[in-house]
């Protein structure tokens, strides 16, 4: 599934802790990749380095906020001693979901900095590596949120579509180097962040992936990128890049409100 030859032998993982995020770290742990894995949560962080430091691999961890000024410092000072061969970006989930205009424009703020400056930091300093030794992965988590404006989240959406438009020109500006890039674009998936929300996934119909499945999935095409959709969603990623948009944006709207929780 992972060629060390071309991934070496540790990957960094942000968003780490939980969710997909835990089943790329246990995934690339029995494929004996050793692990730098990233989250702002101590107590859900050590829980799963110790957990996967049981399948005999090294585990360091680095309980961070990537909104912190110095996280890229803070980041280098644990992986610098290292030969990073695979970056995987999962830490973008959305962190402020309000109406734009009545909205915090600080927390708004936070949402681009997560799912974009932050992504581009990590990116930026891991990819001239990679580059430079001619080898090496990217993958940035992305989310079918990002194939269409969506009421509350509409900056959330916008910052994953820019994240997937971001991946195809990263593609073709590493493919010639022998960097693999890949966007693996989310449906509803079944994580600790989505179960906090209260997010309905009983809908009859409703297509929900499991963390492994879609980790797994992302790890077998990391080669075959720029933009992977996981979980059986290709087609709606496909119906909600169409048009006429107005048609389509309201109908996406009406069904994502069936996801709420009641009092929502």
């Amino acid at each position: 599934m992972i060629d060390k030859s071309v991934y070496g032998l540790w990957a960094v993982i942000a968003g780490g802790s939980e969710g997909v995020g835990a089943s790329f770290a246990h995934q690339l742990a029995d494929a004996g990749i050793n692990l730098v894995l990233i989250a702002r949560k101590p107590g859900p962080l050590e829980e799963t380095a110790g957990r996967v430091r049981a399948k005999g691999v090294e585990v360091r961890t680095l309980a961070l906020d990537l909104l912190d000024p110095d996280a890229l410092a803070s980041v280098r000072a644990v992986t610098d001693p290292l030969e990073i061969g695979l970056l995987i970006f999962n830490a973008g989930a959305n962190s402020y979901g309000h109406e734009f205009v009545t909205g915090e424009l600080d927390r708004v703020q936070g949402v681009l900095d997560l799912n974009i400056t932050a992504q581009l930091a990590l990116t930026h300093h891991f990819g001239a590596l990679m580059k430079e030794r001619r080898r090496g992965g990217i993958m940035l988590v992305g989310s079918l949120s990002g194939y269409m404006g969506q009421a509350q989240i509409s900056v959330y959406s916008a910052a994953k579509a820019f994240g997937r438009i971001f991946a195809e020109g990263l593609w073709l500006e590493l493919r010639p180097y022998g960097v693999h890039v890949l966007e693996l674009v989310l449906g509803v998936t079944r994580t600790p962040a989505m179960e906090r929300a209260g997010l309905r996934m009983d809908i009859p119909g409703l297509r929900v992936a499991e963390p492994d499945d879609v980790a797994r999935e992302g790890l077998e095409h990391l080669a075959d990128g720029p933009v992977l959709v996981a979980g059986g969603n290709a087609g709606t990623a496909e119906r909600r890049s169409g048009f006429p948009r107005a048609e389509l944006v309201l109908g996406a709207h009406e069904a994502s409100r069936k996801l709420l929780p009641p009092s929502s």
